[in-house]
This record gives C-alpha cells, sequence and structure tokens, in this order.
C-alpha cells in the first residue's frame, strides 16, 4: 500500500478479511468435501488402511460377540505394529481418531467379558491422542482392561501411563482411597523401564507414588550405577526428608553390587557412623579397605577402626594410620617434587615490584611492622608444607638459628605471634618436624612468641590425628594461663588440631572458660569457635548450652563488640548442615538481649542450613537482608553469608545466588555492601569464575573502604591456590594504587598470598569427591574467617590477624596421586579435562571433555575430573582425587 493516506484503505482491508473468512467457512459446513479431498491425498495403502479400520469400526458395533472379539484383535494387530517417526502419530491412531467416541459409547454398552476389556486395552491407547486433559482416561480403560503385557504397545504409552499414575496417587491419597491396583500397575512400568535402560523415568515414577524400595528388586549389574547416579544427583534437589530417603536407597543399592567406595561416599554424605562401619564389615578385601581410609582421610573424618572392621592387629594399625592422614606430607612433597616446585619462593618473588611503576617503591615508607606482618603471612601461605622458606627455617648451615630469629623480631608485638606460627604453616602436616623446629619459640621470654608457637602446634597437627595427642599434651598445660594472648593460642590450636574430633578431653579443659566472668570476651569468642570446631555438627547439647548461658550473662555494652558475635558462630558450627536439629536452640536465641538476637538467629540458620541448597532459607534470608534500617544492623551481614553457604551446594543455586547478590549489590545498605563479596567468595572459592572476578574487581576500587577491603579479600579467596594470572595482576596494580593507605595494602598482600597458596598445589574448597561431598572441618574454618572479615578493622586488621589462620582447616592439595598396592607412588597416565554431566544420558558419554594427557601426580582445578588412560591398572575408587590406589588388572595384554 502507499504511504499516504487513502481513505478506501480500512473498507478494502475489511472487505478482504471477510472475503477470507468466508472462503475458509466453506469447508467446515461441508464435512464430506473435506473427507473426500483428503481421502484422495492419502496413498494407496493408507487408503486401505483407514477403510480397514473403519470396517473394524463398524463390526465392533455389531451384536455378534465372535465378530466384534475378531475386529478387535485385528484392530489390536494394527495398532502394534505400527511403526511410525518421532515426530508423528502412528496411522492407525490418527484413522481412529474420529471414531473415539463412537467407541467409547459402544464400551459402556457393551455386557461384561473378555471383548470388553479387549476393547478397553484399545481405548487405552486411543486415549493417548484423543482423551482431554486432566481426563487420564488412559490409566482408567488400562485398569479396566486385561492387564496383558504393558510394553508391546510401545514407550510413549508406558510413559504416558506413569503421568496419568502419578496425578491419580496424588488425587487418592488426598481422598485416602486404596491405591493397590495402581501400584500393580507400577511394578509392571518400573520393570519396563529398567530394562529399556529408562532408570531416570522408573526413578521419577517411584517418587511420585512415594515408594522407591521397589527399586532395589529391579535394579542389576547392568543399571546400577546410571540408577545411582541419578539418585544421587536428584537428591539435592529434593525437599527434605526425602532426600536422605533418595541416599539410603542408593547406598542400599551400591552394598547390594559390591560397589563399597561409592557406597562409603554415600554414607559419609548422610553422615551415617554405622553405615561406614556396614562398608568396612561386609567388605574383606584389605586393599579395597585401604581406599576407604583415603577417602575418609580426604573428608577429615575421625573415625576408630575396630575389631570387628579388620581382624589383624598390624592391619588395622596401618589402616588407621592412613585415616590419621599422617601420610598427607609425603604425598604433596611428591606432587612438589614433580611439579618441580620446591625451591622456596620470597613475598618478593610473589609482589613482583618490578613489575609496576616507581610508585611501589615509595610504598616502603609506610608503617613496616604492617610490611612485615603481609609479608609473613605471603611467606606462611605461599610456602605452606613445603618445610622450606627463606625467612622461618633456616638451612642447617647456617648458624644457631639467627635468621629465623631475626624475622620473628622484624614483626612488633602481636606481629610476632603470627611469625611465630607461620612457622607451624610452612610445616604443615609435617608434625615430627614441625614440633622439633616451634620447639625454640617455647623457651622464649616473650608473650606473643609463645602464643604464637602454641598456635603454630595447632596448624602442624591440622588433619592430621596422632595416637600420642602431642598437641594436647603440649597446648593443656597454657589453657589457663594468665595471659590473653598465649590463652588465644593455646585454645585457636586445639580448635585447629582437634577439629571434627569431637575430643572429649578437649570438652572438659575448654566449657569452664564459657562460664570464667573473669575471662575477657575475646578469649570466650575463640573458645566458643574452638569447642564449634572440635564437636563441628555434633549438635552437642552441654556445650551449645554453656555457650548460651556465655551469651547471657555478657553485660548489655559487651554485647555490641565485634567478638560478642563470634561466639554465636560457635554455636552455630555444632549444628553446621544440621538442618531441623538446630530449632531448639534457634528458639533459645530468641531470649537472647536485642542487639544479638537477629544476629544469633541467622547464624544459626544459616549454618544448620549451609550446603544443603534449601530454597526456602536462600528465600528467607533474602527477605531478610530486604529490610531498610535507620542504624546499620549487624544481623544482616550474616543473613548474607546465610545465602552462599545454602546455595553453594549445587551448580544451578550457585548462580542464581550469584544474581541475587548483584541485586543486593544495587539496593543493599552499607553493611550488607560489605558482606556481598564475602559471599561472592565463598560461592567460588577457589574457581575463580569471570564474572565473579570482574564484580570484585569494580569493588575493590569502591569508596567505602570497608566493601573495597573485604572485595580485596574475596579476590584472593576466589583465586586461592589457582595462580590465577588475571587476579595476580589485579591484585599488583592494587597493591601501587593502595600504596599509602596501609590497611587496604595489607589486605592486597594477604590476596596475593592466597592466590598463590602452596605455589598453587593448594585448593581451599570444602567439596572434594566430584564436588559431592561438603568436609564440615573446611567449612567451618572458611566461614569462621568469613564472620571475622565481616569486621575487618576490628579483627583482621587489629591485632587478631591470626584469625587467618582457621584458613588451615579448608587447605587440602587439588591433586590425584596414584599409588600401587604397597602405596608407594606410582607414574601412569591420566586424562584431565573439564568434567561434564553425563546423569541420565543415553549410551555411554564421555565424562570429561577437552581433555590432556599427563602422567601422575597430577593437579585437578575446579571442575576437573581424571581418568586413566592406560588400561593396565584399575583403580579401586570410582572418583580419581586425591590417594587412589591402582591395582594391576590381570585381563590386561600388552599389544607389543
Amino acid at each position: 500500500m502507499s504511504k499516504t493516506p487513502d481513505p478506501n484503505s480500512t473498507g478494502a482491508s475489511g472487505s478482504k478479511s471477510n472475503r477470507e473468512e468466508a472462503t475458509i467457512k466453506v469447508p467446515s459446513k461441508d464435512p464430506k468435501k473435506k473427507d473426500d479431498k483428503k481421502d484422495e491425498d492419502l496413498s494407496e495403502e493408507d487408503l486401505a488402511l483407514k477403510q480397514q479400520l473403519e470396517l473394524y469400526v463398524e463390526r465392533v458395533q455389531d451384536a455378534d460377540a465372535g465378530l466384534q472379539k475378531v475386529a478387535l484383535e485385528s484392530m489390536r494387530q494394527e495398532i502394534r505394529t505400527a511403526t511410525s517417526s518421532m515426530t508423528s502419530v502412528p496411522k492407525p491412531l490418527k484413522f481412529l481418531r474420529p471414531h473415539y467416541g463412537t467407541l467409547k459409547g459402544n464400551y459402556e454398552k457393551m455386557p461384561d467379558s473378555d471383548v470388553k476389556k479387549l476393547l478397553a486395552d484399545i481405548l487405552s491407547v486411543l486415549a493417548l491422542t484423543m482423551s482431554a486433559e486432566g481426563e487420564r482416561e488412559s490409566l482408567k480403560y488400562r485398569l479396566l482392561g486385561s492387564q496383558g503385557d504393558i510394553g508391546s504397545w510401545g514407550h510413549e504409552y508406558v510413559r504416558n501411563l506413569a503421568g496419568e499414575i502419578s496425578q491419580e496417587y496424588g488425587k487418592r491419597q488426598s481422598e485416602e482411597a486404596p491405591i493397590d491396583d495402581l501400584m500393580e500397575l507400577v511394578q509392571q512400568i518400573v520393570a519396563f523401564h529398567m530394562k529399556h535402560n529408562a532408570e531416570p523415568e522408573a526413578v521419577d515414577l517411584l517418587m511420585e507414588v512415594e515408594d522407591l524400595d521397589l527399586l532395589v528388586e529391579h535394579v542389576d549389574s547392568t543399571n546400577y550405577k546410571r540408577t545411582c547416579s541419578y539418585l544421587t544427583s536428584s537428591a539435592k534437589y529434593l525437599p527434605g526428608p526425602d532426600d536422605m530417603l533418595v541416599l539410603d536407597i542408593a547406598y542400599t543399592i551400591y552394598m547390594k553390587f559390591e560397589e563399597y567406595p561409592s557406597a562409603l561416599v554415600t554414607a559419609l554424605y548422610l553422615d551415617n557412623t554405622q553405615y561406614v562401619k556396614q562398608v568396612f564389615t561386609s567388605c574383606d578385601d584389605l586393599l579395597r579397605k585401604k581406599q576407604f581410609c583415603y577417602i575418609l582421610a580426604r573428608h577429615g573424618q575421625t573415625f576408630e577402626l575396630d575389631t570387628e572392621m579388620c581382624a589383624e592387629d598390624e592391619e588395622r594399625e596401618r589402616l588407621q594410620e592412613i585415616i590419621n592422614n599422617t601420610k598427607l606430607s609425603e604425598g604433596y612433597l611428591t606432587l612438589a617434587r614433580d611439579i618441580e616446585v620446591m625451591e622456596a619462593k620470597t613475598p618478593e618473588d610473589i609482589y613482583k615490584p618490578h613489575l609496576l611503576d616507581g610508585r611501589a617503591s615509595a610504598g616502603a615508607s609506610v608503617d613496616s611492622a604492617r610490611q612485615n606482618l603481609a609479608s609473613t603471612f605471603v611467606n606462611a601461605f605461599v610456602n605452606a608444607g613445603f618445610s622450606q622458606d627463606k625467612l622461618m627455617t633456616v638451612p642447617s648451615e647456617a648458624s644457631s638459628g639467627a635468621a629465623s630469629t631475626s624475622w620473628l623480631f622484624k614483626n612488633k608485638e602481636h606481629g610476632k605471634a603470627s611469625a611465630a606460627a607461620s612457622l607451624g604453616m610452612i610445616l604443615l602436616w609435617d608434625v615430627d618436624s614441625g614440633l622439633a623446629q616451634l620447639d625454640k619459640y617455647f623457651h622464649s621470654t616473650d608473650t606473643h612468641v609463645i602464643a604464637g608457637a602454641l598456635l603454630g602446634v595447632g596448624i602442624v597437627n591440622c588433619g592430621i590425628k596422632n595416637e600420642c595427642d602431642p598437641a594436647l599434651a603440649l597446648l593443656a598445660e597454657y589453657i589457663d594461663k594468665e595471659d590473653p594472648s598465649i590463652r588465644i593460642g593455646a585454645i585457636m590450636g586445639l580448635g585447629l588440631a582437634y577439629a571434627g574430633s569431637q575430643n572429649e578431653q578437649i570438652r572438659d579443659k575448654l566449657t569452664p572458660i564459657l562460664g570464667d566472668s573473669k575471662a575477657s570476651l575475646d578469649v570466650l569468642a575463640f573458645t566458643a569457635i574452638s569447642l564449634g570446631l572440635v564437636y563441628v555438627g555434633s549438635c552437642n547439647e552441654e556445650i551449645a548450652q554453656a555457650i548460651i548461658f556465655a551469651l547471657m550473662e555478657r553485660i548489655e555494652s559487651e554485647l555490641g563488640e565485634p567478638f560478642a558475635r563470634l561466639l554465636p558462630l560457635g554455636l552455630g558450627l555444632l549444628y553446621l548442615g544440621k538442618q531441623e536439629s538446630v530449632e531448639a536452640t534457634a528458639e533459645v536465641s530468641k531470649t537472647f538481649n536485642e542487639k544479638i538476637r537477629k544476629h544469633c538467629d541467622m547464624t544459626l540458620l544459616s549454618c544448620a542450613y549451609a550446603g544443603t541448597g534449601n530454597v526456602l532459607k536462600v528465600q528467607h534470608f533474602l527477605g531478610q537482608c530486604a529490610q531498610h534500617f535507620e542504624k546499620g544492623e549487624t544481623f544482616q551481614g550474616p543473613a548474607v553469608l546465610g545465602i552462599a553457604m545454602v546455595a553453594m551446594a549445587e551448580e544451578l543455586g550457585l548462580e542464581m545466588a550469584i544474581r541475587s547478590l548483584e541485586h543486593l549489590l544495587q539496593y543493599g545498605e552499607q553493611n550488607i555492601r560489605r558482606a556481598v563479596p564475602l559471599a561472592l567468595a565463598l560461592l567460588c572459592i577457589s574457581n575463580p569464575k569471570v564474572n565473579v572476578m570482574d564484580t570484585l574487581s569494580r569493588l575493590s576500587h569502591d569508596s567505602d573502604s570497608e566493601v573495597a577491603m573485604a572485595a580485596i579479600v574475596s579476590l584472593g579467596l576466589i583465586g586461592a591456590g589457582t595462580n590465577n594470572a588475571r587476579i595476580a595482576g589485579m591484585l599488583r596494580n592494587l597493591s601501587s594504587y593502595y600504596y599509602k593507605e596501609a590497611n587496604l595494602l595489607f589486605c592486597v598482600r594477604i590476596a596475593q598470598g592466597l592466590v598463590h597458596l602452596g605455589k598453587g598445589l593448594l585448593t581451599l574448597s570444602p567439596y572434594h569427591s566430584e564436588h559431592f561431598l561438603l568436609s564440615p572441618t573446611a567449612l567451618a574454618g572458611l566461614v569462621t574467617l568469613l564472620y571475622a572479615c565481616l569486621d575487618m578493622k576490628a579483627i583482621v586488621l587489629g591485632k587478631y590477624h591470626y584469625i587467618l589462620y582457621f584458613l588451615t582447616l579448608a587447605m587440602q592439595p587439588r591433586m590425584l596421586l596414584t599409588v600401587d598396592e604397597n602405596l608407594k607412588p606410582l607414574s601412569v597416565p591420566v586424562r584431565v579435562g573439564q568434567a561434564v554431566d553425563v546423569v541420565g544420558q543415553a549410551g555411554r558419554p564421555k565424562t570429561i571433555t577437552g581433555f590432556q594427557t599427563h602422567s601422575t601426580p597430577v593437579l585437578l582445578a575446579a571442575g576437573d575430573r581424571a581418568e586413566l588412560a592406560t588400561e593396565k591398572y584399575t583403580p579401586l575408587s570410582p572418583i580419581l582425587e586425591g590417594f587412589v590406589i591402582l591395582k594391576e588388572n590381570p585381563d590386561y595384554r600388552d599389544d607389543q
């Protein structure tokens, strides 16, 4: 049409549309014509089939039962033999559509007989395409029909029935009607699905009708792995208590097929000690038991073997040694030698001042004790576990340890505590030489040095259990000293050394401090946290009571202090990941002083639901963050961290949480903005995602210095142990940007140390075993540090910088070290690539993509997975992470 306005235009288009309508309406008035036209389009075969079927329909209406039966059987034959492409409806169903109503009417009139059942079967299949939404006619006629083999009508029919069953089941449950006939059908459908590689559909149906126990009898050796992988991965998306039920079934199936390592991992996820014992008692193979011990050690589980689990004393001791993690240091150093990074690094190697312009050198004038303290931490983080460095440990030819003490005294007062403790970090996991080298500090006259040495003992023993409990023996006598810094050193040392062990001696030693009205608030806070770590996730009533009383007895003025906020965290750690168990304590916390009441409530909830992915709790925390207050409220910080703690469980929730946190940055008050970077750090710990890196980089130049500090430390945490070049570059630029601001520069240095943690061999991620298991002690260590960072100035930048050492709990080598049957390192080729989620996929898809082949030991980045590239050995654990024992494959033939 032309652009000039045409007066007739509306009329013209109107008449045109009327004309169209008229042409459209004609055929519908005269169906005969339309049918004839359609018949002409059909090929001869189709036409014959259509007429044939119409004949059958007429015969079914015949009075003679014999004729009816023949007609129905022929109709059934046609429907069953009709194969169709996936995109179109099978021809017989298509041609029978117009007659669905006729057949239904006819069915109602027929007397009960076999013929009537035959017709019901056919109606049930026709209902696939014909029945109205929500009528469930397919199921109705199936139940009235002849109950023959269900699979003979094809997959689509079975799937449709399964859907209708779950609706019907829901309806009958609400009416409390019997469901026996449905369950018989469910049995048939599950058997059919399991035979035809549709395990996820069988599982879904059984979940809908709440009868997963049926699954156990239907799995066989060909499909149990796929079934269990679907069960375990769906558990994360189910509401409690269903998630535990599903894992219970997975455990039962694994045990049935003697897939013990997977059963053990599932038992650990369920946190069920009985199940763990059962795995040990059911398996007789000593080598496999050794592999179980490695899995337990990696999880940080304190576990005592008894005679049932392993009868031979000598063997039991060997197994117990593996659980106690005594070989961790050795394995880690094997990895370091193999990658050739044994040489000690200095803080200067990390800062790379030569890459910056002249400004950085001017930074040397800033508070040098502060700079030295930062270097102490950087040195400790970078050389963690390597047993040698250039500042604290001295080569043997040097005389009388002058250098190490000289660096120690380049730190002022409380800085010396962190410096002495840093020796423990450098000798991480190497208990014997660690205690020997720390010994000299115990003879010092300086209380800070002694405090640091006590903490160092805790750090060296972190994650390593020992029969003779050296840490307890050394630290116990210092707990009740006058000097608060010595007390804190000893208390925190015990917390690190015995995290997760539920050691009663420690409870008896530390609980009285909580009741001591003379003890200072910082001592109390560290006591509560250490008890929380030792009894992490145990729901121990006695300790919970002690912390609650300590909180109630403190005077109001003290409850506003930063340290008062760490007491509820100690309480929360007792319930870490234990969901409903926290409710009684949460009720009690509502009676606290209003200064700390909400803070305590948020802390308890976020700890109790940590790692569960519970959507309702995330919504609850978001609701708390949406409130705006006149004066800054402290409880919103823990609520923001709570979002991350709950949502870190699975990838989907994690991405959504990152987006929600972006919104909080835009709309939230200042105290919320300070917590957001820390929440992002927890979500992406040791896994630098580009979008999060950019957000943190933006926040690191924020006008509010607290937000900037949190963002800088968080950059270090997301890059922890990755040597990520981009983050390292960002931090170098920040160090020249903030060269005049001592506090911010200190944070930049800490972050630089973290990025190069263990020269890139360590990770802080609390998740392991292909992101399935969450180590409670590791998470507890991270959360404690993040809570302390909610108030940077008072704690981390004040005189309690050694709280950074709580990260030791989460440090683990990110390695795959394969060992032979004598537990000696064995180099084999492995493929390492990005893990692919293959749950519920058909066939045998590849589990990794973009892989490279290396020989072990190898490093695994976040989201990497390894698989053996040789068939000469078979691994004893399906998950190739940490220590994996390889057994020679008896069927292997060398082609040469």
